[in-house]
């Protein structure tokens, strides 16, 4: 009789719960939080396809402003696109570290990731102060909002992604390397690889294009 009780008492508080404080997320399984992501990554590809789409009518009416091969400096984008390429990397030493239930390692590699992340972030933004300051000003020309658009979407992209992964870290510090945070892991894992193809499409069509055409 006690048994029961205690047991509809303890049915009683989980109901009491929200889902949303439900730390374990045994709500979400997990194929459909990866489904759910996947769906997310291909909407955020229509969204970079138009920018490129556009950056390809606008970027080459300059409105007799300065043309890619006046602004850019391939020797300072090939280390900022470097400093991406890096933390792709650094981010698979942390899964595979993650795969050996090894929490110091996985947590010491996403460390790296994100200090890799924040130079790309940081020179990016050298970048634009750097053009501003010339006077290549998104409302200079097509080129310069098409450019600035694009890039600065990726580069907020690379912003919050470094949020989430600070959040993960913490997560992993408090719970270790729960099923739910091995998802999470594999969730930002998708997203940064993503952005990195992303930045090779920039640096190409671009940078590279736009200073050799």
């Amino acid at each position: 009789m006690a048994s029961h009780a205690n047991s509809a008492l303890t049915g009683a508080a989980s109901a009491d719960v929200p889902s949303y404080l439900d730390l374990e997320g045994e709500h979400h399984p997990e194929g459909s939080t990866m489904l759910g992501f996947w769906i997310y990554l291909m909407s955020d590809c229509l969204i970079f396809a138009v920018l490129f789409a556009t950056y390809a009518v606008l970027g080459r009416n300059y409105a007799a402003g300065p043309s890619p091969k006046d602004l850019f400096d391939l020797s300072l984008v090939a280390v900022n696109t470097s400093m991406l390429l890096f933390s792709s990397i650094t981010y698979g030493f942390a899964m595979l570290a993650m795969a050996k239930d090894d929490v110091a390692k996985t947590q010491l590699w996403l460390a790296v990731t994100g200090l890799f992340g924040a130079a790309f972030v940081g020179l990016e933004l050298y970048e634009f102060a750097h053009l501003i300051h010339e006077g290549a000003t998104p409302q200079r020309s097509g080129f310069l909002s098409a450019f600035f658009t694009l890039v600065g979407t990726h580069g907020l992209h690379v912003t919050f992604g470094l949020i989430w992964l600070v959040v993960l870290m913490v997560q992993t510090q408090l719970k270790g390397l729960i099923p739910e945070n091995q998802r999470r892991l594999m969730c930002l894992s998708m997203f940064w690889h993503f952005l990195d193809v992303i930045w090779i499409g920039v640096f190409t069509f671009v940078y590279l294009m736009g200073v050799l055409q």
